[in-house]
């Protein structure tokens, strides 16, 4: 079964663009087929991918119905796509009918059986893309980095995520979060870690094991339009991101 996992927190500057680009390189490295979906009118996750936005069909128009998510894919160097650029911003004022939310979750119906893994990159805030990306999901992941300001909005994400549930996608369940840009050197990273463990458990959610640790790699691989796994081959971030998904794949199978 394809599994859809939507990257997300209201909050930016949190690595949920790193986080879809990695994990997604991860995983095609360890022989998955994977597609990812970029959410965000900033098409940041379009540029690491070093897919066109202009030339080519986005997520704009696949969404506007104009054009089949199909027909919108890009085969780029580092991974499949379907991009987006700042024409993405208008849906929330193009589209007020009932229904919007399935937009995307429709879309990608034809699409499903050919990728072992879709993930899909969301913009900041909790507007109709992402609660577009909610709908469309099995799971979601919520990267955040150790400073307190990263939990104030987890409560009310996970607020979200339960009228998500409620009303467009029963299925929907949080998989975990993802602590980005770690260093267990420094003391507040770790004072906020212990924090984050206590509000995680009291909202009965997950903190993976595995922490991404701060590497200048991960910068120069998306300012190069690079796969993180073939500019560095071997290091500590990458094996944070086998590592991830390791444990992604024993929560799918436990699970099951």
């Amino acid at each position: 079964m394809t599994r859809i996992l939507t990257i997300t927190n209201q909050k930016g500057g949190v690595g949920k663009t790193t986080t879809t680009i990695n994990l997604a390189s991860a995983l095609k490295h360890q022989g998955y087929k994977v597609l990812i979906i970029d959410m965000d009118p900033q098409g940041n996750l379009s540029f690491c991918a070093n897919a066109e936005t202009v030339l080519s069909a986005t997520i704009y128009e696949v969404l506007k119905g104009e054009v089949k998510l199909q027909h919108a894919i890009q085969r780029t160097a580092i991974i499949d796509i379907v991009a987006a650029n700042i024409l993405l911003s208008g849906i929330e004022m193009e589209y007020t009918q009932s229904g919007r939310e399935f937009l995307l979750r429709n879309a990608l119906q034809n699409i499903r059986p050919y990728y072992d893994y879709i993930l899909i990159d969301t913009p900041p805030g909790l507007g109709i893309l992402t609660i577009n990306a909610m709908s469309a999901c099995n799971g979601i992941l919520i990267p955040m980095v150790a400073d307190i300001f990263s939990l104030q909005g987890i409560t009310q994400l996970h607020e979200t995520v339960q009228q998500v549930r409620k009303y467009s996608n029963p299925n929907c369940t949080i998989e975990g979060v993802i602590l980005n840009k770690y260093n267990d050197r420094v003391y507040l990273n770790r004072e906020v870690k212990g924090t984050a463990e206590l509000v995680l458990n009291d909202l009965k959610l997950k903190l993976f094991d595995t922490s991404i640790r701060s590497s200048i790699k991960v910068a120069e691989a998306q300012s190069s339009q690079q796969d993180l796994f073939d500019l560095i081959k071997q290091g500590d971030v990458a094996q944070d991101y086998l590592n991830l998904v390791e444990e992604i794949l024993q929560g799918e199978t436990h699970v099951q």
